[in-house]
């Protein structure tokens, strides 16, 4: 067996993972911090290479990753109960507060504060992503096989994020892929057989998708079966999260349904990005703004991560213990950390204040000349874009 029992109360898993969902400002990168700080560091729950392996999973499954590891990471110390409490604990708090900016602010422009705290956090957010990539980078080296590959598959994670995020999915599978041909033509070379080993491990990878037939649809018609079908390919149809997901509810809640209007949905997008939690959380947003508080829920509500994890999540001991699977994720592992530092690219280009790069540079002494939290460099990071945007009057 690769991992143990551990018993973890109901309680534990509720205050920790709502700790997370209080302070989990930054999108995935901080919350694959936060998230590998309690469960590896701290507490010990998983291995270091569980973890990175989860992290892999999660980035080849649709949706947003950051919310499936969460809910994975819950169902592995508490079981479907922990998953469902430990999930909703991640998701409520931030919920809570987008729908309460929502009500206040999406009919007109926010104020100069709230957009000045979006883009100081914003322009730390980067390093916040060097960060976490750095955390899992040491550990995935030590349990390397190959050097040479190990680097490629990093880099090419790294490059895919940085230039095609809308299809890393793509590169995190052919590294996967490309792992496990590898491992194979060893194995043969030295006499072993490893008959059919690719569609055998397909077969196991299958184990964690979820059939068209165990997903409950809403029936219904009207506005919010729309806002549950576009709530449902943001979950369950889009990879790589984050700025991903933003231009699938653009075409939808500005250009299809009319919604909202370019200047509402870009109002959305900020306070998805001041706010704690995942950043798909701005699907709430989107759903206010179709039918009011019901629709935000709703939306919020439409969650396929769940379905994913509750679903496949009793498979994983069994899937990382076979060779042929344990190939594929040593491939996929080093480039969704690769991903991880695209991503810091990715998100400095959405950067377009001059002082923006110096929270950034500030950001970065924090995290790791200072050795101080994600939280901490975050809200100095918001503080700083507040300051700034009261004493120029702009943002």
């Amino acid at each position: 067996m690769y991992y143990r029992a551990v018993p973890v109360s109901l309680w534990t898993v509720l205050r920790e993972w709502g700790r997370i969902g209080c302070i989990g400002f930054g999108g995935p990168p901080s919350h694959i911090r936060l998230l590998r700080q309690l469960c590896v560091e701290r507490r010990g729950w998983l291995d270091e290479r569980e973890f990175e392996d989860a992290i892999a999973v999660c980035n080849v499954l649709p949706g947003p990753a950051s919310t499936e590891l969460a809910i994975f990471c819950a169902w592995r110390v508490r079981g479907r109960l922990g998953a469902l409490v430990g999930g909703a604990a991640f998701i409520v708090p931030g919920l809570i507060i987008i729908l309460v900016l929502a009500v206040l602010f999406v009919a007109s422009s926010p104020p100069l504060a709230v957009l000045g705290a979006g883009a100081g956090a914003g322009g730390a957010v980067p390093a916040v992503a060097v960060s976490a990539g750095a955390a899992l980078t040491g550990a995935s080296w030590r349990n390397r096989r190959a050097t040479a590959r190990w680097v490629l598959y990093l880099a090419a994670g790294f490059a895919a994020a940085g230039t095609i995020g809308a299809w890393l999915v793509l590169v995190l599978l052919g590294c996967g892929a490309a792992e496990l041909t590898a491992r194979s033509l060893e194995k043969r070379r030295r006499g072993g057989a490893d008959r059919d080993a690719g569609g055998q491990a397909a077969d196991k990878l299958r184990g964690l998708a979820v059939a068209p037939g165990t997903i409950t649809w809403l029936v219904g018609g009207g506005v919010l079966a729309s806002v549950a079908w576009v709530a449902f390919k943001v979950g369950g149809l889009s990879f790589g999260g984050g700025f991903v997901i933003i231009p699938l509810m653009q075409s939808d809640a500005v250009n299809h349904y009319h919604w909202m209007t370019g200047a509402q949905f870009l109002n959305a997008v900020a306070l998805g990005q001041i706010t704690p939690g995942p950043v798909v959380q701005t699907v709430a947003v989107v759903g206010y703004a179709a039918a009011g508080i019901v629709g935000g829920v709703l939306a919020s509500a439409v969650a396929p991560s769940f379905a994913f994890v509750l679903l496949g999540g009793r498979h994983f001991d069994r899937i990382r213990g076979d060779q042929r699977v344990r190939s594929f994720l040593d491939g996929a592992g080093p480039a969704a950390i690769g991903a991880i530092f695209g991503s810091a690219i990715t998100l400095t280009r959405e950067l377009t204040h001059p002082w923006q790069y110096l929270v950034l540079a500030g950001a970065l002494v924090l995290l790791f000349a200072l050795r101080r939290g994600v939280v901490l460099t975050l809200l100095a990071g918001a503080a700083v874009g507040v300051v700034i945007a009261l004493a120029t009057g702009t943002v």
